[in-house]
């Protein structure tokens, strides 16, 4: 890459960081998310109900599971303003690792050289679910490149699959790949996976035995705890059909299309003719059938668009830009219950990544490639440097 090439990247990035930073300044935003690992770190080191508390004007509870809130303890040793320093240099970094990774995933046979990957992320930083994830202080970027790293390792690297274990043991979503696994024949993967996701169970069992009782038996199941499924947040295929419906409680007119909808997106993940499909199928089933996906959970954007952009699919990767970077549904009204009353032409404005999900496996079954060999992953990792 030529010098000047490179200088113009690197001034492009830090111009779109200083302008995420400012804008930060100004909005001062609650990184709300944070807070509520801070106080599960918190309940954790002093013994309180872990699933009893509620922090923010948001009223938000813990939802993860007791592994997760152990995960928390060090947020409590940093006061709160370093603390939200910290998640964003760390997201940053984490954002530029999931590109790098990403690129890893679309086959690049080389990795991407530092401006260009600067210039990426400084781009990337602007897609909803990114900038929401940064906003919010969440952790999807951590958990991402946990699974993305795990799965594009060779398949005779040390210890596959469990990185993906201890994804699905902190935010239970990533588990889907489990299954993605056993259909394609990686069944030491996967059965490392489960072994090291009940490692996770177990040892929030030994630590925090009431409140793993009180999750596993209780607080999983109560999904409107996490939040209301029909608000445009909400951009699971739930969230899609309690708006279109009017409905805030779909019940089975959500659950028997997210019960088709999960086995023939695992259908179609298995047969994809390559695993960099296959991984981003399994992974957007994942993200539709969830009760609840927050638009900030969608941030395997990132490595959709570098397959597409791998692949050459230019058109189709503008497309993907523009509904993760365009906001729509926070363009519509939705202050109180104005989600459940939106007429039929703002319907697909509310809800465009589940429709985008779809359309990935409606592409895939129109697509029909004959079934793929066990491990084609090592095609994927034999030109990566990232261990």
């Amino acid at each position: 890459m030529r010098k000047r090439t490179a200088a113009l990247l690197l001034v492009f990035s830090l111009a779109s960081l200083l302008a995420f930073v400012t804008l930060c300044l100004v909005r001062h935003p609650p990184m709300a998310d944070l807070l509520v690992y801070r106080a599960e770190g918190a309940a954790v080191t002093r013994g309180s109900d872990l699933y009893g508390f509620t922090v923010t004007r948001w009223r938000l509870p813990a939802t993860y599971p007791p592994f997760a809130a152990v995960l928390f303890v060090p947020a409590t040793w940093l006061p709160v303003p370093a603390l939200k320093a910290a998640f964003l240099a760390g997201n940053a970094l984490l954002l530029a690792t999931l590109i790098a990774l990403s690129a890893r995933l679309a086959a690049r046979p080389a990795p991407l050289p530092p401006p260009l990957l600067c210039a990426a992320a400084a781009l990337a930083l602007w897609l909803e679910p990114v900038f929401q994830t940064l906003l919010f202080g969440q952790i999807n970027l951590a958990l991402t490149c946990l699974v993305l790293w795990d799965l594009t390792r060779p398949p005779t690297a040390r210890g596959k699959g469990v990185a993906l274990g201890i994804a699905a043991g902190v935010k239970l979503t990533p588990a889907l790949f489990v299954p993605y696994l056993f259909l394609t024949g990686r069944r030491r993967e996967a059965f490392t996976a489960t072994a090291a996701c009940t490692g996770t169970a177990l040892l929030g069992g030994l630590l925090l035995p009431s409140a793993s009782a009180d999750f596993w038996t209780r607080r999983l199941y109560e999904t409107g705890r996490v939040g209301k499924a029909w608000i445009v947040d909400n951009q699971s295929l739930q969230g899609l059909l309690a708006r279109a419906l009017g409905d805030p409680a779909p019940g089975l007119a959500w659950a028997l299309p997210a019960a088709a909808v999960g086995a023939a997106g695992l259908w179609l993940a298995a047969r994809a003719g390559e695993d960099r499909h296959g991984i981003l199928l399994t992974a957007f089933t994942a993200l539709l059938i969830s009760p609840i996906s927050w638009s900030h959970h969608w941030v395997w954007c990132v490595p959709l668009l570098a397959v597409l952009l791998g692949e050459g699919r230019l058109g189709p990767a503008a497309l993907t830009a523009t509904a993760f970077t365009a906001r729509t549904f926070w363009l519509l009204p939705h202050e109180g219950d104005r989600d459940l009353h939106l007429p039929w032409w703002q319907q697909p404005l509310a809800s465009p990544y589940p429709l985008l999900g779809l359309a990935l496996l409606a592409w895939a079954a129109v697509r029909g490639r004959r079934p793929r060999q066990p491990v084609p992953s090592a095609r994927i990792s034999s030109a990566s440097t990232i261990r």
